[in-house]
């Protein structure tokens, strides 16, 4: 089983009333939950680094004329308060899979196939990008633009000359690039595809005996997926359907999605620098953060407005930053609370070394 397919299932367990919309929800808090040490750790290093801010740029200004000593006096430094630079970043990388996880399986036939049309309060499909075509799904017919490229399912059925019984889910290899159009694509006329033979994972004896085979092939540009019927010539499978032409329809309910990233993001870094607000920062470095906070969004959405990003992991996006406002709110008390405890120790400990003076 791939990982496309557990994320499947594992979304489909997640979904309650088939709401794929709430299985994506819960599937985020799930991630987001199990993340929360790491959460924790990254927000206690923020910290940190900003305390020590001025003895380690103090450090850097002793030594800026020689690197290698300047190097090792920092890793003393960084020993010594117990302080991982790198901690920060952990929970970044472990996101960036999910993300990349999530965005194939949404773009995925399997999923197409099974709840691409799923909706969610306002939005309408959860595999919808901002601009694509708009295609129905086994109406018999393909709406198709001129260069619309096309994938087949993971399985196939396929009949055998001189059995009755068909074989069930053959693994079809490299779903992505199986199918192939036979000429040039011309929406209104009948398209010509094909399959190679070799793309069927079957003995040498079974690919001679094949007849013909039924196959979900699915435009890639559209997300509409056909049923067809193919039948062997030679060493390939063909099938002709016909096609229309579609045009490109624009999708308000993912530009507000994208918009809503946006929001959802301002406030989360927000909450990052309100947790450092009593923190001593240098300003040049407070300043550079905060154009930092200012640019990331604005990037981010304008890459999402550019590359196309299924609704579904908008969605993931969102339910991921709002969680991180609530974790930031949560793990700042908290922090704030060891913060008050140890002041408190120290002042009970200067207290009691304190020496008593005896009235004369």
């Amino acid at each position: 089983m791939d990982f496309t397919t557990l994320t499947i299932k594992v979304l489909k367990m997640l979904s309650i009333a088939g709401s794929y919309g709430i299985g994506i929800i819960l599937l985020t808090v799930i991630v987001r939950a199990l993340m929360w040490p790491l959460g924790l750790s990254q927000q206690r290093s923020m910290r940190t680094m900003q305390m020590l801010q001025p003895k380690m740029k103090a450090i850097q200004e002793r030594y800026k004329s020689n690197p290698q000593m300047m190097q090792q006096k920092m890793m003393e430094f960084y020993k010594e308060h117990k302080f991982n630079p790198m901690a920060g970043c952990f929970p970044l990388l472990i996101q960036m899979p999910i993300f990349i996880l999530l965005y194939s399986t949404f773009m995925s036939p399997q999923f197409i196939q099974m709840a691409g049309d799923s909706q969610f309060l306002f939005i309408k499909r959860l595999d919808a990008t901002l601009k694509t075509s708009a295609g129905v799904s086994h109406d018999g017919i393909f709406g198709v633009s001129k260069d619309d490229t096309f994938m087949t399912g993971k399985n196939a059925k396929v009949y055998l000359q001189g059995v009755e019984e068909p074989l069930l889910n053959v693994k079809i290899e490299k779903p992505n690039k199986a199918v192939e159009v036979q000429g040039e694509l011309m929406p209104g006329e009948p398209a010509d595809f094909k399959i190679s033979l070799d793309n069927l994972n079957l003995k040498f004896s079974q690919l001679d005996q094949i007849e013909k085979a039924e196959i979900d092939v699915t435009d890639i540009q559209t997300k509409e997926s056909e049923k067809m019927t193919f039948v062997r010539k030679d060493g390939i499978l063909i099938s002709t359907i016909p096609t229309k032409e579609v045009k490109p329809a624009f999708h308000y309910d993912v530009l507000l999605l994208i918009a809503l990233f946006a929001v959802t993001m301002v406030f989360s870094q927000r909450a990052m620098m309100a947790m450092n607000k009593n923190v001593p920062q240098d300003p040049a470095q407070q300043q550079m953060q905060k154009s930092m906070n200012t640019f990331m969004p604005i990037m981010l959405t304008f890459t999402f407005v550019i590359i196309p990003i299924p609704a579904g992991v908008l969605l993931y996006l969102i339910s991921s930053n709002v969680f991180q406002v609530i974790q930031t709110v949560i793990i700042n008390k908290q922090l704030e609370a060891e913060d008050a405890k140890k002041e408190a120790k120290v002042d009970d400990a200067d207290l009691a070394n304190a020496k008593q003076i005896k009235e004369k």
